[in-house]
């Protein structure tokens, strides 16, 4: 026996005070209305209706299981709608704005694993280096490392993003040897168009910092192409170690003034205020914060990952907050 089944056709045919009117309620025969409720009368040993050749009417037992059965398939039929409405609210389309230093090589895997979760989820990604205010550009969430570009506008903090000086080991072989921060303005050096301190590089050793001015020889908002450039031998670059990390590990590059390093960037998810209630909004974020809780893979596999501000790790910045 289904018990919410006989539930079902009990209260049905107690409303209706009639097997058959019930049976089209519920679009299924009328001797399964009768068989339904049967069960349930068996199930608990009572009688539940009074019959004759023209009606059923409650019996002063059924009368009370009808009060609690009623009660029951309510909230059952809320619980249902409610769950519906929460589907429907995880579809769509999010049309994302992201980097492509994070875009190439580990988004995708991201988008993988989340579909598998939300597959009624489907993507629209614009890659690029812009900064973008998504309220303007009608995007629901921007990956950036920018701050927000207005006061409309959410910041919810995901990893630290760190960089690292290297360079191919041809190049090195045959350049200045490079033991200080000093030692770099000698070499030809390239760097992406958008990190916050321009050419004026605070390198951090410890608590120590140490300013260097850097005439770069090469300035792009593309880290792909500081890799080609660094892989070709053409010079010192500093990269994001989520990029750098491969070429790296494989000896293609290898590090230069490697307990020298820029103050970590985080990557934040950006959304409009409008969209903090937003179901597939929340859920993406929630799953890429749950994701990235811990040290990114990249810096733990070059055992460069250090302590984060709990703050910061955890922070949410409110609208307007950088």
């Amino acid at each position: 026996m289904d018990l919410f089944l006989s539930i079902e056709a009990f209260v049905k045919a107690a409303e209706a005070e009639s097997f058959a009117n019930a049976a089209r309620q519920l679009g299924i025969g009328k001797s399964l209305v009768t068989a339904r409720v049967k069960q349930l009368e068996e199930h608990y040993g009572v009688a539940l209706f009074h019959r004759s050749t023209r009606a059923v009417r409650l019996s002063e037992i059924g009368e009370r299981y009808y009060k609690d059965c009623a009660e029951l398939l309510k909230r059952v039929y809320d619980l249902s709608a409610r769950s519906q409405v929460e589907t429907l609210a995880l579809s769509g389309t999010l049309h994302i704005h992201v980097l492509p230093g994070f875009a190439l090589g580990h988004f995708s895997r991201t988008l993988i694993d989340f579909r598998a979760i939300y597959p009624r989820i489907e993507f629209e990604v614009t890659v690029s280096d812009r900064v973008v205010d998504p309220v303007q550009e009608g995007f629901d969430i921007a990956l950036q490392i920018y701050p927000p570009a207005s006061n409309s506008l959410v910041e919810r903090k995901l990893f630290p993003v760190r960089g690292v000086l290297c360079a191919a080991p041809q190049y090195l072989k045959d350049e200045p040897l490079i033991e200080t921060p000093l030692d770099l303005i000698r070499h030809d050096f390239a760097r992406y168009a958008y990190y916050p301190w321009g050419d004026k590089w605070p390198l951090m050793k410890g608590n120590e910092c140490f300013q260097i001015e850097l005439t770069p020889i090469l300035k792009t908002n593309s880290v792909h192409l500081l890799l080609e450039f660094a892989r070709a031998g053409a010079g010192v670059v500093y990269l994001p170690t989520m990029v750098a990390a491969p070429d790296l590990l494989e000896r293609r590059l290898v590090r230069v003034l490697p307990e020298y390093a820029a103050p970590p960037l985080w990557l934040s998810a950006v959304y409009p205020t409008s969209h903090r209630s937003t179901s597939k909004v929340k859920v993406f974020v929630d799953f890429m914060r749950s994701r990235f809780q811990t040290e990114p893979q990249w810096d733990k596999a070059l055992g460069i990952a250090t302590e984060v501000d709990s703050a910061d790790e955890n922070g949410t910045a409110e609208p307007g907050a950088s």
